[in-house]
């Protein structure tokens, strides 16, 4: 590629099937067609945040954030890992302006520069989730509206299947939640239900009289119903809850969770419980579900129907975590016998 670079304007480099344009040389790439408003507009935009005083970048951001209370409160190991990330932030957007990041047109330029780390894939989505949580903290201070890092898919896979929440973590969990982020966790640790799907749970599809739940999945795009069976505790949990809006679940302020205000207040609870570090995530509470279908009396292909699993991923999981200390309880129980007899 040869660079030509216009009297007036952007820069462009010339390719062999299409032309690459800059703000200016080694400035921000425009991604709108050249010659449409959308180009226009994403030129002034990246103009204007040369010209922006710091407090209007992602440079100042990355300082706000530091400096912030959401920061200093993360567990110091966590400091340490994130913090190289956002030098790596802010020396890649820190010249551009806040509100670029409330366009789409900047999500690609995201995309490409986790991409580019895909040498090391567990590191790469460290970055993302780092340049994740610090536009959700701009967005909690009023500087953003969105959160481009939203829907970028992660580079690391692994196999999760097999990961639950086991009682002593969530007696560890819930001994720092506040009662609304403790509904969440209880309801979702009962039912095996995604988070999306767990804050638009409303009141209209639980039915009591009939012991189930019965909604319309978001995963599915509404395609598949699923029910879940209400058990004794759950019962006994839904009972218990104050009817604040049409949804079950309510934030502190009694109306219903935002995806970004229960995703804060579910990070804050990860941290204060010093859980955050662990290799657990929400998602994880399904499994969690499975061992209490079991444990409440469903066979496998119940608790496989009711979400959505293999009747093998279900015997896998129970054999690891609930057999195992089903069978190590009776080992103790026969043990302690045996020493009452030779007492006797």
């Amino acid at each position: 590629m040869s660079p030509l670079k216009m009297k007036h304007g952007p820069y462009r480099v010339r390719g062999k099937k299409k032309d690459y344009w800059y703000a200016w040389r080694n400035g921000p790439p425009l991604l709108s067609a050249p010659g449409t408003p959308a180009f226009v507009q994403e030129l002034a935009d990246a103009i204007a945040s040369r010209n922006a005083p710091d407090g209007a970048k992602i440079s100042g951001l990355v300082a706000q954030y530091r400096a912030s209370d959401d920061f200093q409160r993360l567990a110091q190991t966590t400091r340490d890992l994130w913090s190289p990330w956002l030098d790596r932030i802010r020396d890649k957007f820190g010249s551009l302006s806040i509100r670029q990041f409330d366009r789409v047109t900047t999500k690609p330029e995201i995309r490409r520069w986790h991409s580019s780390w895909k040498a090391t894939p567990r590191a790469a989505d460290t970055g993302l989730q780092v340049l994740s949580r610090l536009l959700s903290f701009g967005m909690a201070e009023g500087k953003l509206t969105s959160n481009l890092c939203e829907g970028i898919p992660h580079l690391h896979k692994s196999n999760r299947s097999d990961i639950i929440w086991t009682a002593e973590q969530l007696g560890v969990l819930l001994s720092h939640a506040s009662e609304e982020v403790a509904w969440v966790i209880k309801l979702a640790a009962l039912t095996g239900l995604r988070r999306g799907d767990l804050l638009k749970l409303a009141w209209g599809h639980v039915h009591l009289e009939g012991s189930c739940i019965e909604m319309k999945t978001g995963k599915s795009r509404g395609k598949r119903t699923v029910l879940i069976p209400i058990t004794k505790e759950l019962r006994i949990l839904l009972e218990s809850m104050p009817k604040r809006a049409m949804t079950v679940l309510t934030s502190s302020k009694k109306r219903p969770w935002t995806e970004d205000g229960f995703g804060s207040s579910w990070w804050k609870t990860l941290q204060d419980a010093g859980l955050g570090d662990m290799n657990l995530r929400f998602h994880d509470f399904r499994g969690t579900a499975a061992t209490n279908f079991h444990r409440a009396g469903f066979d496998n292909r119940e608790i496989a129907e009711t979400l959505g699993w293999s009747e093998e991923r279900v015997e896998r999981l129970i054999d690891r975590y609930v057999k195992r200390d089903e069978i190590l309880k009776d080992r103790i129980r026969r043990i302690e016998q045996a020493a009452k007899d030779r007492a006797v």
